[in-house]
């Protein structure tokens, strides 16, 4: 795609065991850290060849089936909705990872083969042990709490829209080249997102065409390309993006391999922010305009000013929820919830 000049910073000659977590979580942007995963045997192996890299998966993998996708060659690997958006233009199901990668190298010189694509597959479950060679070191203490998720990501020329994870991400390209477009946050109203559901891979998708963009249909697309940045990625190279970023990630060679850590700095008992949103839409989008603001500013003073303004004043017994959560006040607060929901 074009459009977007901005590039991620990069940052050369980081050892594997000095990756500063510090400064990319105190930062809160893209940054690529050169090299750092190139010496894994499995990033070599793909250096070598792309059936390298497939023995090489093959020799961990213990014949649980992995969720392959397959997209007809007219998509261009770009796994989206239907032209009605009433469905998506891709096939999915259970395969043989073995076989999954046979199928991948059948076309591996075919000028417009079918799209392949295995999203998201959990490392230590399908493919045990490859951690123990093929691993990001992981010595901050926030890991210790938040064991990060560790997911690969197979396939051949494939794209996935621009979307948004509630995670911190570590994504590492093993084999093959990927580009990552990356947009903060705030552009979301520039991004112009789909349906909430169904969605191609679980979360809301960008319904613009990177690739042809309609400036017409979409034309504050041009500010969210301004305010983009693109991070190129070469075997070894590993990005490090915030949550809530956007993404729209294109694997670039005929077989491409992606490893990417997953975590949150929050407590494990925190309910995911989606489920607010969505209660929200029940609760408040449709009330009058005045009420919408009056609730704004509440949610101002509760939520999203600094968590301690709201029961700083009161004695410290009795604060209840105003006063910091944990485990048993968030039972007791889901309980609650729960109660008032099935009213």
């Amino acid at each position: 795609m074009s459009g977007v000049i901005a590039k991620s910073r990069t940052v050369t000659g980081v050892a594997p065991d000095q990756i500063p977590y510090d400064d990319l979580m105190a930062a809160q942007a893209p940054v690529i850290l050169k090299g750092v995963a190139r010496d894994w045997p499995l990033v070599q192996a793909g250096l070598v060849s792309a059936q390298a890299a497939m023995d090489y998966l093959k020799g961990f993998y213990q014949g649980r089936p992995v969720t392959l996708f397959v997209a007809e060659p007219e998509v261009g690997g770009r796994f989206f909705y239907n032209d009605e958006v009433t469905g998506l233009n891709f096939q999915g199901g259970q395969a043989d990872l073995s076989v999954a990668l046979d199928q991948i190298s059948s076309h591996l010189d075919t000028p417009n083969p079918p799209s392949f694509y295995i999203g998201s597959t959990d490392l230590d479950m399908f493919l045990p042990g490859i951690r123990s060679h093929d691993e990001l070191v992981l010595n901050h203490p926030m890991f210790t709490a938040n064991p990060p998720l560790a997911s690969i990501w197979i396939g051949n020329r494939t794209t996935a829209t621009a979307h948004y994870d509630m995670s911190h991400n570590l994504a590492v390209c093993v084999a093959g080249r990927r580009r990552f477009t990356l947009f903060p946050p705030d552009q979301v109203h520039n991004l112009y997102p789909g349906p909430l559901e169904p969605t191609p891979g679980g979360q809301v998708l960008s319904m613009v065409d990177f690739n042809a963009p309609d400036f017409d249909r979409y034309p504050r697309f041009r500010d969210a390309l301004a305010a983009g940045q693109v991070a190129e990625l070469e075997p070894g190279d590993v990005l490090f993006y915030p949550a809530m970023w956007w993404h729209h990630v294109e694997a670039l060679d005929p077989f491409n391999i992606l490893i990417n850590y997953w975590w949150n700095t929050s407590p494990a008992f925190m309910d995911t922010p989606q489920t607010t949103l969505l209660h929200a839409m029940l609760s408040l989008r449709d009330r009058p305009a005045p009420e919408k603001a009056a609730w704004r500013d509440l949610f101002d003073y509760y939520i999203f000013g600094p968590a301690e303004t709201a029961g700083a004043h009161l004695p410290e017994a009795a604060r209840g929820n105003l006063g910091p959560m944990d485990e048993m006040k968030a039972r007791r607060l889901r309980a609650m919830l729960l109660k008032r929901l099935n009213r």
